[in-house]
């Protein structure tokens, strides 16, 4: 739920709380003001999702930036669907305020237009900033916090001018569980083959459409046997399917050869365009890589799609999507805000009407996202050309100023399906009479988990807002990036077996006779695929070794089997410590040949290595160097109780404990609040009452006063000006005004009790208030992920359970001479 917190002004120590966005400040329409009451949103309550519509100018992208920059702070990873070119400003944030920070962003243009050069234009652009962020008390230290807290990037599918992405990998097969999920695998199929065809510009009913059929039945045939598709090779499927009927009819009756090569050509003329290169090179298309970065750290990916067709737009956000929902499938539940998808400006991929690609995925994460702790944040100033129905999953609407009637008329249709599909009440001419008078910055938030909606102005965003990035702009702030954003933290296959291929010892001299080894001296061959045709080979010697290992820890929950192979060289060296140097192939032994190359030469052989019996030493030896250095590293957290999974990467780790953090937290908070919530409910009534009470004896004072003064008056003038009262008269209205003199007395000591009494009980509720922030501090302590200690807990095979494969001559070819 949104909470609110009042101060003479924002203060760190005033909107800093535990999983709460500061937003801004309610504002009162009636005098037009923005109040001192904090807006802080709950970020547990954007798992059900949120809509922004606005219109240009209304304030929209500066609520969605500031939104972001929470998520960030927050630890909560973020990826920014940008289509606009307006989300890369988040990168734009500057501590220290200074103008020269400003001067390479402003809009020389602009300056020009007011007479100002650019220096003078970036010195007042700074001001300008850091009173805006003082007046929302905020400053360069939170700016500072916000570039610490996340990794930020913007990638350019198709393009080089930020991070690319290589999406080549969104045709692979997807994981085992997808496929066994019917529904899924169907939508993922269906979507994936959709936005391909999209591109091609074929507009394929999945129902209807010969192309999509054909492909689709394609990919689900490869799919299935786990196989992946790349275009090359779907080229070859269209024009020779793996299959000769479909559905009932025979392939040829259904879609004849010719006009199959008629789609294969057009798919090859994609394939062979020069610009769609650019769709297969850098970074592949993975969410974790997207959220997080390699040490653990959240990260928000802007994906950047200004520069593309609307075609390839469609193209790109369908397959993203169907990353994420392949991705979401893998997670464990949470009812914790894990990850945030926002998509700016979503007009024209989810519309009431049509059903392009991206619609069906668009739908099912709002549907089913909340069970995963992913929050989908959609923006729009064009709210007619959006599906209410599907957004009627939303609970959360942020609305900004409108511009015409029938976007009003459809945003209360929108609002009012929401409220019934939470159970909410929905006072329509309420927010009929609130959306009429909105003014820029100023917005009406509606959330299914408050009482009421609520207005509010949005808060000065810390990142600079100076409008699309153009294509250099992108180019300068990703440029330290570029040399290693291409490379994949995994390691390339075939590099790995080109590396375990490699000598690392050459011998001094090779003849063309191949040494003769005993029989029962098992040897292999192998040679380097990077060696240049038309080259002679050299082959040198080297000693393979493979074993299956057993892992076995009660305690941290492992109990597997792992195969390991290694190779070191036998470049003149004995029998001691022959695999200290041993390399471990991590992609398992190498591709072995029984029989070496026609005409090669070969390095000489040690001595030991062609004996028999040194083998049978090795093998020993290779056991127990197996046991002493081969160990399988986990990760622990005594605090969280969590270990790494076997095979489980550091980082990987990392991501989970902080998630489990913050789903502590989350649950620690909402222990906090209902156990303080009745006792802040309680003395907040008693204040009311008392207040109420003063009011109600400030009221009988003012009465007694004036009717005591009315009393006196009477009997001074009776007494100056002789009327016929009677003496009797006169005394007893003396004895009367004495008597309310009396009680006037009495009401002010009544005021004074119960104004005590509201002291008393506003310093109950000081105290009260002091006590649960310390309990929140400590809580914030206990829940920052910086401060969980994580350690190492290494595991060691059990010796009786090695089990040698093989250890085994290896002759290395490489390129001659030697």
């Amino acid at each position: 739920m949104a909470g609110r917190s009042k101060g003479a002004g924002a203060s760190a120590d005033a909107y800093e709380k535990l999983g709460a966005f500061y937003l801004g400040k309610v504002y009162e329409p009636d005098g037009d003001a923005v109040t001192d009451e904090l807006l802080l949103y709950d970020s547990k309550d954007l798992t059900t999702h949120g809509v922004c519509v606005g219109m240009t100018g209304s304030g929209k992208t500066g609520l969605c930036v500031s939104l972001l920059e929470e998520a960030a702070i927050d630890g909560v990873p973020a990826i920014a669907i940008d289509p606009k070119g307006d989300l890369g400003n988040l990168l734009l944030t500057f501590p220290k305020l200074r103008s020269s920070d400003f001067l390479p962003w402003i809009d020389s243009g602009e300056a020009a237009r007011k007479g100002a050069t650019p220096e003078e234009y970036a010195s007042k652009t700074a001001d300008l900033w850091r009173n805006g962020l003082g007046d929302w008390g905020q400053s360069g230290a939170r700016i500072e916090r916000l570039k610490a807290a996340a990794d930020f990037a913007i990638y350019t599918p198709g393009s080089s001018a930020g991070l690319r992405l290589n999406l080549l990998r969104s045709f692979a097969a997807p994981p085992p569980q997808l496929v066994e999920d019917a529904d899924a695998f169907r939508e993922r199929l269906t979507t994936a083959v959709s936005g391909l065809l999209a591109l091609l510009g074929v507009d394929a009913d999945p129902l209807q459409s010969r192309e999509h059929i054909l492909v689709s039945n394609l990919f689900d045939h490869a799919w299935r046997d786990g196989q992946d598709l790349d275009l090359a090779s779907l080229i070859q499927s269209v024009q020779s399917p793996p299959f000769e009927k479909i559905g009932v009819m025979d392939l040829e009756s259904f879609f004849p050869a010719k006009d199959r090569t008629a789609l294969a050509m057009t798919l090859n003329n994609l394939l062979a365009s020069p610009g769609f290169a650019a769709w297969m090179e850098g970074e592949p298309l993975e969410i974790p890589r997207l959220l997080w970065t390699d040490d653990g750290r959240p990260r928000v990916s802007i994906l950047s799609i200004a520069h593309l067709s609307e075609a390839e737009r469609m193209f790109f956000v369908t397959l993203l999507l169907n990353e994420v929902l392949g991705w979401m499938r893998t997670q464990s539940g949470t009812s914790s805000l894990r990850a945030l998808l926002y998509m700016d400006e979503v007009f024209g991929f989810f519309p009431p009407v049509a059903n392009p690609p991206s619609k069906t995925p668009m739908l099912t994460l709002l549907k089913q996202a909340r069970a995963y702790g992913l929050g989908v944040l959609l923006a729009t100033q064009n709210p007619v050309d959006l599906d209410y129905k599907g957004l009627s999953n939303a609970g959360t609407w942020f609305l900004g100023r409108l511009q015409t009637e029938r976007d009003k008329r459809r945003v209360i249709e929108g609002l009012e399906g929401a409220s019934a599909a939470a159970g909410a009440t929905f006072d329509r001419q309420r927010i009929e009479r609130i959306l009429a008078g909105l003014k820029s910055r100023v917005f009406l938030m509606n959330n299914v988990h408050e009482d009421a909606p609520v207005l509010f102005h949005t808060r000065w965003a810390m990142s600079y807002l100076r409008g699309p990035l153009t294509r250099t702009q992108i180019q300068d702030l990703m440029e330290h990036r570029r040399p290693t954003a291409a490379v994949s933290e995994e390691p390339d296959r075939g590099e790995a077996k080109k590396k375990a291929r490699r000598p690392a010892a050459r011998a001094a001299k090779s003849s063309s006779t191949r040494p003769v080894v005993p029989p029962d001296v098992p040897q292999f061959f192998t040679t380097d695929p990077e060696k240049p045709s038309g080259e002679s080979t050299v082959y040198r010697p080297a000693l393979l070794g493979t074993a299956d290992l057993h892992f076995a820890n009660a305690r941290a929950g492992v109990d597997l089997w792992e195969k390991v192979s290694y190779l070191t060289p036998l470049g003149g060296r004995g029998t001691a410590n022959v695999w200290e140097k041993a390399e471990h192939l991590p992609d398992g032994e190498p591709d072995l040949d029984a029989e070496p190359e026609e005409g090669a030469e070969f390095a000489s052989l040690p001595t030991a290595a062609g004996r028999a019996k040194s083998y049978t030493s090795w093998e020993k030896a290779f056991k127990t160097f197996l046991y002493q250095t081969h160990t399988m590293t986990l990760w622990r957290c005594p605090s969280l109780k969590l270990t790494s999974e076997a095979n489980e990467r550091e980082a990987e780790f990392r991501v989970r404990v902080r998630e489990a953090a913050r789903e502590r937290r989350d649950r620690a908070v909402e222990k906090l609040r209902k156990r303080y919530a009745p006792k802040l409910a309680r003395l907040q009534d008693q204040i009311t009452r008392a207040q109420e009470r003063v009011s109600r004896e400030e009221s009988q004072y003012g009465q007694q006063k004036m009717q005591t003064a009315i009393s006196m008056g009477a009997t001074v003038l009776g007494a100056l000006f002789g009327r016929k009262l009677g003496s009797v008269g006169n005394v007893g209205r003396a004895t009367t005004t004495m008597r309310g003199v009396g009680r006037t007395a009495r009401e002010r000591e009544d005021i004074a009790r119960a104004g005590k009494r509201v002291k008393e009980l506003q310093g109950k509720l000081v105290d009260l208030e002091a006590e649960f922030e310390d309990e929140t501090a400590a809580l914030r302590d206990e829940s920052d992920p910086e401060m969980v200690e994580i350690e190492e807990l290494p595991v060691r095979p059990r010796k009786s359970d090695i089990t040698i494969g093989r250890v085994a001559l290896v002759w290395e070819g490489t390129a001659g001479p030697t």
